[in-house]
């Protein structure tokens, strides 16, 4: 669709104001999608995410409910001031990513060394992109998430949680950025979202009056170790900590010391270190120290102890050092590594004394760099923490099961100064979007939200428990972050935001003030003309939970804007990434289960896929995209989002191939001139409101019939998968099939489709798919459908039109049968003459006699292939004489019945007659059907059956 068609409607919905919502007395729906962060440009993987609410937004409206589809930017957080400094000093990097990714022009990216300019900018970019893209969007309710009225509402909602008891003070762990100063939430990374912080024990191994500190998911362990590992290739240091001195690799001290106070003493070389003997301080024993490339210097503290007996990893590194000549020579390691055998620790059933060799040597696993280790490994700690029990040679903890020993002796030896403890990220590398690397800091009088709390998560269970999910599976997943969670830091040093209201010194953190906006969209249009001095936390609790109170608004207004809220409220889907479930999706129910009543606790949840880019993740950082309004630009926003709807369900993952997109335009373009197409054959003026109005036309042909059944079959499906957001296959039924249907009607009829007396017929069938199919096509292709219904003068909008409804009295299962025994009847012959390789001059066609529909009738009512009840029943009822010929067709259609959908007796003669001219066309010979065996040279009309005659070719 061109440009001008495309802005030409934009500017009409605009100006009639259709898409802008107010409660009436039709039913609501209110939806809503993760408002952007608009630090960059929108590309084509923002596109998939906000036209599909888009899509359901305008089915429903075509249902006839009153739907809600808001939008605004959020813009808290610390990443645009990341940007801001990095703008500031000219890096390198961040401009060729603003200037040849996001195309800033120049004169704009020089403002961008102010983060609020930023803010504005894209948020204006994205607005701009949106109506581009055709979304329906009550544009009232906009909002950024620094704007003084948003702000106060964030107050009401911080104040609400820590009179409750679930905002607290103390210290706490966070994902902390040293350039920006500012501890970081997965909104603020361009890598490691979702990466949890775990706690780990710090073993203590002796040598020379100070200590190795290798960190440990699995303390238990220690009564295994059979050495240490130390990576020759990186920097040491030797540190003060804790009152004794640690020796811990350079990398390790940037993420230790933001945790503890450490003081450097010395750096180390590690060499010298190899071969010396360090002594393990639980069991007393000596345990060499060996050299090994595999420890990363950047986890916990840089130091690994080996536990061969039930480590992977570790046996194999052995095996491996055991193999290596030339490195046991250099470090002089030949008798020490000889005698290393590997200890065990943990009984687990099905498996000898060694667990990690038996694996090991199951898997096959070759060498340290074999993919299979890291399965080996996973599979392994997952049984023995699951099913495995202390051995008995370790006496004080004897039979106990590993999960519980774990902590006790965690617990014990940390007690007793033989351990310590230490915060790392799960997985690496966690980079903040300023570029740097994050590490684990421990923050001091933090503020955090007490996820941790029983009863709120109790409460939060039982809201899931009421709530919809798209795709269900996703349910598990919820319900696993619920008791996962622990707690959660909830405010910040810098950063754009509301600052906490009891204590300003820190702003609430991006997640936290993103968690109820939902609620505030209800009130944005009111809010925005309003002064924020008067909306302090008595008017919020009014609004939102009918509480009294001091309210600084006049009594009409806050009537009318709590009708609005109770109206709205609760939201029926929240929209939103797959990734965001282990945090925003979460609190997003935390946060309503906590403040909200629950009749106003949300509905339902869908969550999105990830985007590919020809095969490849999507990255605005590695500058794998491709912007939304270049692809809007080069294909048009129609045939934008008819691909992004069709190439995957909203919870899959999907894949932009350009090669692709140019098929969907294909696609569209042949529907524009389909309906150019009916036109020309109604010969003169198409008027799409006048449809079904001409009721002295009825479709006599069994195929027009067929042509509207299939019409109708369609828009049942269609509908139902949009009901269930399955936006790919709404599509392949309202456009890829229907076309599929029609080309099959156009080949049907294509003998006579200039015939005059057949014209009204044809005409009418073709105009009242067209009528209904642009309908249908409406949510998807929005531009296209007004100016086609425009054009072919169909009553308003078509964005207000009724949506398509299924007529079941249209659809025919006998008529959907005939075409079905006509086509495979052509397939059968095309068959049987690419077998016989001959062109033959007549086809004779047998049809089945009588008796055999009234043995499938019989069969029809025993219901189930018992070939001994239609045998008796067939007998009893004397279909046929020969009792013999009743028992071979009972067992041949005890197979046919489970295959064929039986409907009852057709007309076959008839059937057959009416398609004649089509059966032979397509077969290329004279066409003979005989309903008496009158003529059968080989004896072929006993092989017919019900809706699949014999065949017999000359």
């Amino acid at each position: 669709m061109k440009k001008n068609v495309e802005s030409k409607w934009q500017k009409k919905w605009d100006e009639s104001r259709i898409f802008q919502s107010d409660p009436d007395d039709r039913e609501k729906l209110f939806l809503t999608v993760a408002y952007p962060y608009p630090s960059g440009a929108m590309h084509i993987g923002h596109g998939r995410t906000y036209t599909v609410p888009d899509v359901y937004a305008r089915f429903k409206r075509m249902q006839g409910y009153n739907v809600l589809f808001p939008m605004g930017w959020h813009v808290t957080g610390a990443p645009v001031i990341g940007i801001a400094k990095r703008i500031q000093r000219q890096d390198p990097w961040t401009l060729d990513i603003y200037q040849n990714i996001h195309k800033v022009p120049e004169e704009e990216l020089e403002k961008f060394t102010d983060p609020e300019y930023i803010v504005k900018y894209f948020s204006n970019e994205y607005h701009n992109v949106m109506e581009h893209m055709g979304y329906s969007i009550d544009w009232r309710r906009e909002f950024r998430t620094t704007d003084p009225s948003y702000q106060k509402f964030i107050e009401w909602q911080i104040r609400q949680l820590k009179e409750k008891g679930y905002v607290m003070q103390g210290a706490h762990p966070v994902k902390y950025c040293g350039e920006c100063e500012n501890p970081v939430g997965d909104h603020d990374l361009l890598e490691g979202e979702g990466v949890g912080i775990n706690e780990l024990t710090l073993l203590k191994f002796e040598i020379d009056g100070y200590y190795l500190v290798p960190a440990t998911f699995r303390p238990e362990t220690i009564y295994g170790a059979t050495n240490l590992w130390l990576n020759p290739e990186t920097e040491y240091l030797k540190v003060k900590a804790e009152g004794e001195e640690w020796l811990i690799s350079k990398e390790a001290y940037d993420n230790l010391s933001q945790q503890k106070d450490l003081e450097i003493i010395e750096k180390v070389d590690p060499r010298p270190l190899i071969g010396q003997m360090v002594k393990n301080i639980v069991t007393g024993e000596e345990h060499p120290i060996l050299p090994a490339s595999f420890v990363d210097p950047e986890y916990a503290s840089g130091v690994v102890f080996s536990v061969p007996g039930h480590a992977p990893a570790d046996y194999i590194a052995l095996q491996d050092l055991k193999n290596n000549a030339e490195l046991l020579e250099e470090y002089g390691l030949e008798d020490i590594v000889e005698k290393i055998q590997p200890l065990n620790v943990i009984t687990l059933k099905g498996y000898g004394e060694f667990p990690a060799q038996e694996l090991i040597e199951k898997l096959g696993v070759k060498n340290q760099n074999d993919p299979k280790l890291q399965e080996a490994t996973n599979e392994l700690y997952k049984q023995e923490h699951a099913k495995g029990v202390m051995s008995e040679h370790i006496t004080d903890y004897s039979g106990r099961k590993v999960s519980v020993a774990r902590d006790e002796i965690s617990a014990k030896l940390r007690e007793i100064d033989q351990a310590s403890s230490m915060y790392d990220f799960a997985e690496r590398p966690v980079i903040c979007r300023c570029g740097n690397r994050c590490v684990v800091k421990i923050m001091e009088d933090q503020w955090f939200m007490k996820y941790s709390d029983e009863e709120w998560k109790n409460e939060t269970r039982s809201a899931l428990e009421k709530m919809k999910m798209v795709p269900e599976e996703v349910r598990a997943n919820f319900d696993y972050y619920i008791g996962w969670l622990h707690d959660w830091a909830c405010s910040r040093r810098i950063g754009l935001g509301t600052k906490i209201p009891w204590d300003p010194q820190w702003i609430i953190e991006p997640l936290t003030d993103s968690s109820i906006y939902m609620s505030y969209y209800t009130l944005a249009k009111y809010l925005r003309e309003m002064n924020p001095e008067h909306l302090n936390d008595d008017f919020f609790s009014q609004v939102f939970l009918n509480q009294p109170g001091n309210v600084k608004v006049n009594e009409k207004l806050l009537n009318e804007i709590k009708d609005e809220f109770n109206y709205w409220y609760p939201l029926d889907w929240r929209l939103s990434a797959k990734d965001l479930i282990g945090n925003h999706l979460t609190f997003h129910i935390f946060h309503h289960a906590a403040i909200f009543p629950e009749d106003k606790r949300p509905q339902g949840i869908v969550v999105f896929g990830m985007g590919l880019l020809e095969g490849h993740k999507m990255s605005s950082s590695k500058g794998n995209v491709v912007l939304l309004s270049d692809a809007i630009t080069n294909h048009g926003a129609d045939v934008v989002r008819l691909f992004l709807m069709s190439a995957a369900e909203p919870w899959q993952d999907f894949d932009w191939r350009e090669k692709e997109v140019k098929g969907t335009k294909r696609r569209l373009e042949w529907f524009v001139e389909f309906a150019q197409r009916v036109e020309e054959i109604h010969n003169g003026p198409l008027y799409l409101n006048e449809v079904g109005t001409e009721s002295d036309i009825v479709p006599e042909s069994f195929i027009s019939k067929w042509m509207l059944g299939q019409l109708n079959l369609r828009i049942k499906d269609a509908t139902d998968a949009l009901e269930g957001f399955q936006t790919r296959k709404a599509v392949q039924d309202s456009l890829f099939l229907l076309k599929k249907d029609l080309d099959h009607y156009f080949h049907r009829i294509k003998s006579y489709i200039d015939e005059e007396e057949q014209t009204p017929e044809i005409s009418f069938v073709l105009a009242t798919v067209l009528e209904a199919w642009i309908r249908l096509l409406a949510p998807f292709t929005p531009h296209t459908s007004e100016e086609l219904w425009e054009k072919y003068k169909g009553e308003g909008f078509v964005s207000e039109a009724p949506w398509p409804v299924y007529d079941h009295d249209l659809v025919d299962e006998k008529i959907q049968k005939a075409e079905e025994i006509i086509q495979g009847l052509v397939h059968d012959i095309s068959e049987i003459k690419k077998i016989v390789d001959v062109a033959p001059e007549k086809i004779h066609l047998y049809l089945a006699p009588e008796w055999k529909w009234d043995v499938f009738d019989i069969a029809r009512e025993v219901g189930r292939p018992d070939i001994g009840r239609i045998m008796g029943q067939s007998v009893q009822k004397n279909v046929h004489d020969d009792k013999k010929e009743i028992a071979d067709f009972a067992k041949k259609i005890s197979r046919e019945m489970t295959r064929i959908k039986y409907v009852g007796h057709l007309d076959e003669y008839q059937i057959l007659s009416d398609s004649l001219d089509y059966i032979s066309g397509e077969v290329g010979a004279q066409v003979i059907i005989h309903q008496d065996a009158d003529y059968d040279p080989e004896g072929k009309a006993k092989n017919a059956m019900p809706y699949k005659p014999a065949i017999f070719m000359e």
